[in-house]
């Protein structure tokens, strides 16, 4: 097996002069036809999807691509990018909206937000300070981070403004089916981050409560490592409990017996320090071990609930898009470019090495090569072009009958029921090449 990786641009450009002539009898200018799946766009929709994945997926602004594509000599303005890419997502809208609405079908649901800056939204809240004596009730800019999750399935979803997570959270279980019953809700215990009049299954994330000790702990190393031992105990029970083929309930009923009596002994630990005076209740452990005690039902659900999670990492995990954005092009300009960065800001697939199908030599071939074809294929294949370099033609009887290493890097065309290969051009490489397996990245 071969594996050649290759650098390339992010998006690359073809031009096509098509050939014209013109009729000396009637005057009529007659164009060649471009090849067939060409078509008549300039940018097709691999290019809305590149620019996307790297504006938005990967945090490289518009006019970082543009010096690199104008440094590769395919010039890409950023003005155009944002022209592909805003056309693309009218087109998107729909399935968006239908992602909304299954997202409202979920069994757990996690929300969290953070902060977003849209220039288009400060201009108006600057402009209302200024012009009335009553300020706006809110001026802060959010985006919030909707994930829900089924049987596995996750969907992830984007909401930027002035609107907090909950209210975000309200708008899509509006979209919820009656028959069925209230979700899991898991967030941190920030009131924000609530729905508004309608009924979920509260629980709050336990990693915010541990992150509390970890904060203090230089300030209270003994008090603190039993907690933060406890509660790695939880997560080691967690990362038992979702090994494969485990339902729900079993896992419930793994967490009952094995994390139960682990935060029952937490809860008496951190009960006995407050009431026997033992820390002081307003130091940043008596902060920590109240925030715990206070929401304490809240941060064991997953004891008591079948499939509640124990925290909301999922959600953590999926906003970190937003805050890279937030890092490299800094902020949206207007309310419709953060629609946008909403439409394409989902957790996108990490790449991989693909496998494609093997391509063997023919028996014709394989019989000059004293082995035995397991397969019928081609006798040559196509090989990708790349500009400069010597020409010259060379066929696979003309290959094999040197019976030793051979020049050829790539080929324009390429006859695959006759083995004819035309205007091929100099490299380095080996005549195995033609029987290995292609796997490309």
């Amino acid at each position: 097996m071969l594996v050649r990786i290759v650098g390339q641009p992010p998006l690359q450009a073809t031009v096509y002069q098509m050939e014209r002539l013109r009729c000396n009898l009637c005057g009529e200018v007659f164009t060649a036809e471009a090849p067939d799946g060409v078509g008549t766009k300039k940018h097709d929709e691999t290019s809305a999807s590149m620019i996307a994945l790297l504006k938005y997926g990967s945090g490289f602004p518009f006019y970082r691509l543009e010096g690199l594509q104008e440094n590769l000599q395919i010039p890409l303005p950023a003005a155009t990018q944002w022209g592909i890419v805003a056309a693309a997502a009218t087109l998107l809208q729909p399935a968006i909206d239908e992602l909304i609405r299954q997202a409202a079908q979920g069994k757990v649901l996690h929300n969290d937000d953070t902060s977003m800056k849209v220039l288009g939204l400060m201009k108006e809240a600057t402009s209302a300070e200024a012009d009335s004596s009553d300020p706006p009730e809110r001026t802060a800019v959010f985006t919030s981070g909707i994930v829900s999750t089924t049987d596995g399935q996750k969907i992830a979803l984007f909401f930027t403004g002035r609107k907090h997570a909950g209210e975000n959270l309200s708008t899509v279980l509006a979209r919820r089916a009656a028959e069925l019953g209230p979700p899991i809700q898991m967030c941190d215990a920030l009131s924000r981050n609530l729905p508004k009049s309608l009924q979920v299954i509260l629980g709050y994330c336990l990693a915010h409560g541990r992150r509390r000790f970890v904060e203090v702990a230089p300030n209270f190393p003994s008090e603190c490592r039993y907690v933060l031992e406890a509660l790695g105990e939880i997560y080691h029970h967690d990362e038992l409990a979702r090994e494969p083929g485990m339902t729900p309930e079993e896992r419930l009923r793994f967490h009952q017996v094995h994390s139960g009596p682990v935060m029952e002994k937490l809860h008496a630990c951190l009960t006995a320090q407050l009431e026997e005076n033992r820390v002081e209740p307003n130091s940043g452990l008596g902060q920590a071990i109240t925030y715990m005690r206070k929401h304490w039902e809240k941060l064991t659900l997953f004891l008591r609930q079948t499939g509640a999670p124990i925290d909301n990492n999922l959600c953590e995990r999926a906003l970190k898009k937003a805050i890279l954005h937030r890092k490299n092009s800094l902020f949206y300009k207007t309310r419709n470019g953060a629609r946008v960065g909403d439409l394409y800001m989902k957790p996108y697939p990490h790449g991989g090495v693909v496998r494609r199908q093997p391509i063997r030599l023919s028996d014709r071939v394989a019989k000059a090569r004293h082995g035995p074809a397991t397969e019928s294929a081609p006798d040559a294949m196509e090989l990708p072009s790349v500009p400069g370099g010597e020409r010259r033609c060379i066929t696979l009887p003309q290959i094999l009958s040197k019976r030793k290493k051979f020049a050829v890097s790539c080929c324009d065309c390429v006859d695959l029921a006759g083995g004819q290969a035309v205007g091929e051009q100099n490299g380095v490489d080996d005549e195995a090449a033609i029987a290995g397996e292609i796997v490309t990245m």
